[in-house]
């Protein structure tokens, strides 16, 4: 789990002023972050072009330019007049030692984007809108340095975007990284330091990264146990019951002794799963809204939901319902809801009386994330997305390990039947919410078929060969 940043700034001025690192310093360690991953992939002979911008982006570039000229064929790419201090300090010091400049784009082993970087905001001209349109073309291996270009500040694509193979980003992971809306562009991220460690370089943060190796399974360690000992999950069954089924099925791959499914009617389900016309005494947590439809009356919700305290997955219908919502001012009451950001809308239209567009959660969905838990203290927010958010009394998790297998109809049912199982097993909402999400991306990159074949079983089924990193 790492520290994410909305702005660099203060932490940069920290190094001048505290530990005596000058901008120089910064700038040279950020080329040679660029640097030991192009030798790391690339051999020496390789080409690499160059692209850099008027300002430190540029002098970064510039500066990694230096770095390579003596292994590689490295051209720098200068399509406006260099401007800062610095990025004209290091093209003094890359012409002395005769690195060429071309005044043409032309296709190589790497290009490097290292035109604009962090901190834009507002449209692009239309010169920079070309140049982008012109580097997508090529075929090379494209690195971007720091954030690609025509990502703004806030993580929106500023009409259009360098898309990165890989974004090499400087000192801090930073929040624009992480919008759904950039995840196209910015390719796989990579942090480098800045000439100290990140411990004396970042602040403190209100949002997290999560890694692979936050992944925490709910392994039996103790050998004197009953199936009792990992909880009873219940699941309410309604109209959609292949929703609940899928659910159901996923939280006694993933752990929980019992799984009921409580429904009005019955169904067909697999004679592994216990069904059961109330909700069964012994339950430890509840899972409801996947494919709920109308079959409950409101006097049963009542009786076996709102009228007890017991921990709760709130999904899919549920987020249409008045009554329901009115369990996230019940004190003490641990919930996690998993909305996806149309249902998110019609929740928080409901419960603030606010109507947004999908488009605007989209564009601000850490500011939507944090305003949602400050109203809601007690509840988990998993916002599902290309970065799934988690959200916790202000502080917001970003799960960026998610892949395009999952864009499939009961992939939702298979997370709330994960997040359910460990709520049963007793884990706090939030540890549920992003263990759940992390078992659920693990599980699907380990998918080996097409992307678009994947079904919410075979998702079940790989969770019994996930492993802890």
């Amino acid at each position: 789990m790492q520290k994410v940043f909305r702005h660099c700034g203060s932490m940069d001025k920290r190094c001048y002023e505290k530990y005596h690192l000058s901008e120089d310093i910064l700038m040279e360690h950020a080329a040679l972050g660029m640097e030991r991953i192009i030798r790391e992939k690339f051999s020496a002979g390789s080409s690499v072009l160059i692209v850099v911008g008027k300002g430190n982006n540029g002098g970064d570039g510039i500066a990694l330019a230096r770095l390579l000229c003596c292994d590689y064929a490295v051209r720098l790419h200068i399509p406006f007049e260099v401007k800062s201090e610095m990025a004209q300090l290091q093209l003094v010091r890359a012409l002395a030692l005769g690195i060429e400049t071309t005044h043409n784009l032309y296709d190589a082993d790497v290009i490097v984007d290292a035109l604009l970087g962090s901190g834009v905001e507002g449209e692009l001209g239309s010169e920079i809108l070309e140049l982008i349109a012109q580097l997508n073309a090529l075929n090379g291996y494209k690195i971007a340095c720091d954030i690609p270009t025509g990502i703004g500040i806030d993580g929106q694509v500023l009409t259009n975007a360098f898309a990165a193979d890989i974004t090499v980003t400087m000192g801090a992971y930073k929040e624009a990284l992480f919008l759904d809306e950039a995840k196209d562009f910015v390719g796989k991220i990579v942090r480098v330091d800045l000439g100290l460690p990140a411990s004396f370089y970042e602040d403190e943060s209100d949002m997290y990264v999560l890694e692979k190796s936050d992944l925490s399974l709910p392994l039996r360690k103790k050998l004197s146990t009953h199936k009792g000992s990992f909880g009873h999950a219940a699941i309410f069954c309604g109209e959609k019951e292949g929703a609940s089924v899928i659910s159901g099925e996923a939280a006694l791959r993933f752990g929980a002794g019992l799984v009921t499914l409580v429904m009005q009617q019955k169904y067909f389900i697999p004679p592994y799963l216990m069904h059961s016309s109330t909700l069964p005494k012994n339950t430890t947590a509840i899972a409801l809204g996947m494919g709920l439809g109308h079959d409950f009356e409101e006097s049963f919700l009542d009786k076996f939901v709102l009228n007890n305290s017991l921990p709760l997955v709130l999904d899919a219908d549920a987020f249409y319902s008045s009554r329901l919502l009115s369990l996230l001012t019940q004190n003490g009451r641990s919930i996690v809801l998993t909305p996806h950001p149309k249902e998110f809308t019609v929740m928080w239209k409901i419960l603030t009386e606010e109507e947004i567009t999908v488009s605007d959660l989209q564009s601000y969905r850490f500011e939507y994330a944090k305003r949602f838990t400050y109203l809601y203290p007690n509840a988990v927010l998993l916002l599902k997305g290309a970065n799934t958010l988690i959200a916790h009394k202000g502080y917001v998790y970003i799960n960026p390990l998610g892949c395009s297998n999952l864009s499939k109809g009961g992939s939702g049912d298979v997370l709330s039947g994960l997040i359910v199982a460990l709520l049963a097993q007793n884990y706090t909402p939030l540890d549920a919410a992003v263990q759940g999400s992390l078992a659920l991306v693990t599980a699907a990159k380990r998918y080996d078929g097409a992307n678009y074949a994947m079904t919410s079983m075979d998702l079940i089924n790989n969770l019994a060969y996930l492993e802890s990193f």
